[in-house]
């Protein structure tokens, strides 16, 4: 008769205390990667990363009649929505490669229109028919300066384009020295979060591959074979949890 082998299956079990114990034994280790993160996200913005700066203009959109065409708009003051649409009309002519370009050398900066493109936001102001231009570098000084070219440029293409429009500076742009980014103390934070994290999956991972006899129950639940006998704690080590001999004991063993 031929042998009939039985059908081995093998599984691997996850000891939610081992790595419960890890973790806490390696708290110390845990928590110094997690300064060191924080130390070196520190450093990085605050040293490494250039800071940006970032000023404002707001102009006012006249909502009077106007014409653009052959078709003729009277728009009321107490319409906001038709105002926030103009505000988007006249934030796609700014957000144009003519506007920029005017501004560029206007301004005398060294950008491409792209790139000044990046630089520069519009935004409705809570709705209303203020338009709010922002411009974001590097220097505090050059960012209120092309936001002040913007609003000197900005309503003469309008007035060239929509016949009857303009736009009013409600404010001009001054140099803001408090920077806009980075924000050291977030960068921070997510230093000490991500250290604390990796290390924790180091350890995690760590004790998952670790496949040492660490005590008799350790014994008794992965492999069902019983406990022979145990090596005595001769050199006097404390741990407790082994249930070893110690030297000051009385011949009995632990609990």
């Amino acid at each position: 008769m031929e042998k009939q082998e039985k059908s081995i299956e093998e599984y691997y079990t996850v000891d939610i205390v081992h790595i419960a114990k890890t973790l806490w034994k390696r708290a110390w280790f845990i928590a110094l990667c997690g300064l060191w993160a924080a130390i070196i996200g520190f450093l990085i913005s605050a040293f490494v990363i250039t800071p940006t700066y970032s000023s404002h203009i707001k102009l006012y959109v006249n909502n009077s009649s106007f014409s653009l065409g052959n078709t003729n708009f009277s728009i009321s003051a107490s319409e906001l929505t038709a105002a926030q649409s103009l505000v988007k009309t006249y934030g796609d002519i700014l957000d144009s490669r003519s506007t920029y370009e005017r501004v560029i050398e206007k301004a005398g900066v060294n950008y491409t229109w792209k790139q000044l493109s990046d630089m520069v936001k519009y935004t409705p102001s809570n709705g209303t028919e203020i338009m709010r231009v922002s411009v974001t570098c590097t220097d505090p000084y050059e960012a209120s300066k092309i936001a002040n070219t913007i609003a000197e440029v900005l309503p003469m293409r309008i007035s060239e384009i929509i016949d009857g429009a303009s736009m009013e500076v409600v404010d001009s742009a001054i140099p803001e020295l408090q920077k806009v980014a980075p924000n050291i103390t977030q960068h921070t934070a997510i230093g000490l979060i991500l250290g604390i994290f990796v290390a924790m999956i180091a350890v995690v991972i760590s004790a998952l591959l670790d496949d040492a006899v660490h005590d008799e129950e350790y014994v008794l639940r992965t492999y069902d074979y019983p406990i022979l006998g145990k090596v005595p704690d001769l050199l006097n080590t404390g741990n407790k949890s082994y249930g070893y001999y110690s030297a000051k004991s009385t011949g009995k063993r632990r609990s």
